[in-house]
């Protein structure tokens, strides 16, 4: 994957959107990612298909244009990066929604992948959406909160040491919030 081509941000709002190929690519991409070191959902690496696949069928299985979304970056025909939207329609927190697996294929970090979803993500979330902000959790210790800092994300908070990736290696969940959409 070398193509200088910008991502074509691409949108799935229900199961049978996804085709058979992209569902491969995406999870080969969530692979990829954690096996990179990503904090992308799967803390310890190494993962393979057997553990990442039902986690995959389970995020696309909840797809709906009102809970559940995912955004996907295409370069060349190939899945560059994706992350989910979702949201509860309870009425106490219908107002607000949830990013999560934002993550870029190793192979193309630095191509602004990452920052083109979230953006994007923004737009959906609502345009599409009508939510009022959005809400996420990011790893602490990986400059994470510095990339979604700089896209108008506000920390809110940590959870000191919550996320045990290895004896002696406990890092903070970061809170962050993008309000107003």
């Amino acid at each position: 994957m070398t193509s200088t081509n910008a991502p074509v941000l691409r949108q799935i709002v229900h199961p049978q959107e996804l085709t058979v190929e992209l569902r491969r690519q995406l999870i080969d991409c969530w692979i990829a990612v954690t096996n990179a070191g990503g904090a992308a959902g799967f803390p310890f690496p190494p993962v393979d298909v057997d553990q990442v696949a039902p986690v995959a069928d389970r995020l696309i299985a909840d797809l709906d244009p009102q809970r559940g979304r995912l955004l996907l970056a295409v370069v060349d025909g190939v899945l560059a990066g994706w992350l989910g939207i979702r949201r509860d329609l309870g009425p106490l927190v219908a107002h607000w929604g949830t990013v999560s697996h934002v993550q870029s294929h190793p192979d193309l970090r630095g191509r602004n992948i990452g920052t083109a979803l979230m953006k994007r993500a923004r737009e959906v979330a609502r345009d599409e959406m009508n939510l009022e902000q959005l809400r996420l959790a990011a790893r602490g210790g990986v400059g994470l909160e510095d990339f979604y800092g700089r896209l108008g994300w506000t920390e809110i908070g940590r959870w000191p040491r919550a996320l045990r990736l290895a004896p002696g290696d406990d890092r903070d969940e970061i809170l962050m919030v993008l309000t107003p959409l």
